[in-house]
């Protein structure tokens, strides 16, 4: 079983995407948390479930209603640990320089 690590900037993220929601459904956002959170534990047994990006990382697609979240993440050599780097709306623009 591989450990979960969330970079500095992946909790920031989290935070930033409920606080996005929270002042218009506040019980979407509790709920946003634990579909993301649900969706990264599954990277501790299975850590290459991700597609392929750039730069030998991966993007954990996460599923919400008609559209979903995505997750930057990274796997170390020996599949030990798993650092997700960066989350992101699917309907926000990439990610950036300083995410990683």
């Amino acid at each position: 079983m591989s450990r979960l690590v969330l970079s500095p900037r992946a909790r920031q993220d989290l935070r930033r995407l409920v606080d996005f929601l929270l002042p218009t459904d506040p019980i979407a956002a509790a709920d946003t948390v634990n579909v993301i959170r649900q969706a990264l534990d599954i990277l501790t047994h299975q850590p290459r479930v991700g597609r392929p990006a750039p730069g030998r990382l991966r993007e954990l697609v996460i599923q919400r209603g008609s559209t979903g979240y995505l997750a930057l993440y990274r796997v170390n050599a020996d599949l030990s640990d798993v650092e997700v780097l960066a989350i992101r709306h699917q309907r926000e623009s990439g990610y950036h320089d300083d995410d990683i």
